[in-house]
C-alpha cells in the first residue's frame, strides 16, 4: 500500500516535472521567436541604409561624416554577435538615421524628393515595427526569466540549464521614441 501511495506521488511528480519543462521549452522557443522579429526589422532597417545614405550623399556631399558612420555602424551590427554590444550599436545607428533624416531640413530639394520621400516612410516604417517587436521581445523575455527563477520552475530550469535570456534595451534616451520625420504630401 505505501509502496503504491509512493509510486503514485513519484509518478505524479514526474508528470508535473514534464509539464514544467514543456512550459519552458515554450516560453524559450517564445523569446527565440521574438528576437528572430527583431533582427527582422534590424535587417529591414539596415537595408534602408545605403539606398538612404545614396540619396542624401546627392545632396549633401560635404555631410560624409555622418553618412560614412551610419554605414559603418550598419557593418558593426551585422558582425556584432553578443546582443547587449547589438543593442548598443543599434542605439547609436538610430542616432544616425535621425541625423541624416534631419538633413533634409538643410536642402529643399532632397526634402522634395520623391525617393527620399519613399525612403523616409519605409524608415518610419520600419521604426514602429521595431518598436514593436522589442516591445514584444523584453515581453516574452521577462515571462521567460521569471519561470526560470520562480518555484518550482526553478526546480527544473537549473538540472536543464536554462539561462537567463537578456532584454534588448536601447542605451539612449533618443531611442525610446520613435523618430519623428516631417512627411510633406
Amino acid at each position: 500500500m505505501t509502496g503504491t501511495i509512493l509510486l503514485i506521488i513519484f509518478g505524479l511528480l514526474i508528470v508535473f516535472a514534464i509539464l514544467i519543462f514543456n512550459r519552458l521549452i515554450r516560453e524559450r522557443n517564445q523569446v527565440r521567436s521574438a528576437w528572430s522579429d527583431i533582427d527582422v526589422q534590424l535587417t529591414r532597417r539596415h537595408d534602408l541604409v545605403p539606398r538612404l545614405v545614396e540619396a542624401v550623399k546627392a545632396y549633401a556631399a560635404y555631410e560624409k561624416a555622418t553618412l560614412t558612420a551610419v554605414t559603418e555602424l550598419r557593418a558593426r551590427s551585422e558582425a556584432s554577435p553578443a546582443l547587449a554590444d547589438k543593442a548598443r550599436i543599434e542605439d547609436e545607428m538610430q542616432a544616425g538615421l535621425h541625423r541624416l533624416i534631419a538633413l533634409a531640413e538643410d536642402y529643399p530639394d532632397l526634402k522634395a524628393d520623391e525617393n527620399f520621400l519613399d525612403l523616409q516612410a519605409q524608415l518610419v516604417e520600419v521604426e514602429d515595427h521595431l518598436q514593436y517587436a522589442r516591445r514584444f521581445y523584453n515581453g516574452a523575455v521577462r515571462i521567460y526569466n521569471t519561470r526560470i527563477e520562480t518555484v518550482p520552475d526553478v526546480l527544473v530550469a537549473r538540472p536543464f540549464r536554462f539561462h537567463v535570456a537578456e532584454f534588448f534595451e536601447p542605451d539612449g534616451e533618443h531611442v525610446r521614441v520613435a523618430p519623428r520625420v516631417e512627411m510633406d504630401s
